[in-house]
């Protein structure tokens, strides 16, 4: 299967071990995980906000979310990452195209390039991995990885579309917070999972 979108050297990407979609009506049901692949169906609207591709402006949030200082450790190199929570309760993950870093789901996320914020870079992330335009909301944690020192954030969305998940992502899903540990099963999510679950009040 070939991803609909070319990567960055403008080469088609072969897709070895698609993703299965799910049927609509999981979209519309807050207790099951939706799931939609590239250029895959989708309904006309989820919680009154319609799902269409994007074609508004990405910059930094005009009212950006309080936050602690950024403190780069050295050696590291600094990035940022979004938890996007459906009005549902569900959240959104992305699905790594050829399962790319040893993930099969986990949370939008990249390197900040210069002269970006971190806040930018989160939006970015959000709209190129998973389709969707997002509002940020809040500071959820910041964590140490191999190579990057992550901050990640909470949002919101106001737009977009999952079926346009650009080249990087083969499939994003709607999960409930109570089976996101069991869909986002690589060990470094788990702390986010926790920071998520510490900030709804859930056990």
């Amino acid at each position: 299967m070939r991803h609909p979108f070319l990567n960055d050297h403008g080469q088609p990407v072969t897709i070895h071990l698609p993703s299965l979609p799910t049927c609509l009506t999981t979209w519309s049901d807050p207790t099951r995980i939706a799931t939609v692949v590239p250029g895959g169906a989708l309904p006309e609207e989820l919680g009154g906000i319609p799902f269409r591709p994007w074609t508004g402006s990405l910059a930094a949030p005009t009212s950006p979310v309080a936050e602690p200082p950024y403190v780069l450790p050295a050696g590291m190199a600094a990035a940022a990452g979004v938890v996007t929570v459906e009005e549902d309760g569900r959240v959104w993950l992305v699905s790594p195209t050829n399962g790319f870093g040893g993930y099969e789901a986990t949370f939008p996320k990249g390197r900040v390039d210069p002269g970006t914020s971190l806040q930018h870079t989160a939006i970015r992330e959000a709209f190129e991995e998973s389709g969707l335009a997002v509002d940020l909301t809040a500071w959820l944690l910041d964590m140490r990885r191999t190579q990057t020192f992550t901050r990640y954030y909470l949002a919101r969305r106001i737009g977009g579309s999952p079926a346009a998940m650009g080249w990087e992502t083969q499939a994003v899903h709607l999960v409930p917070l109570a089976r996101l540990g069991a869909v986002a099963a690589h060990p470094n999510d788990a702390v986010i999972i926790q920071a998520l679950e510490h900030m709804k009040g859930t056990p």
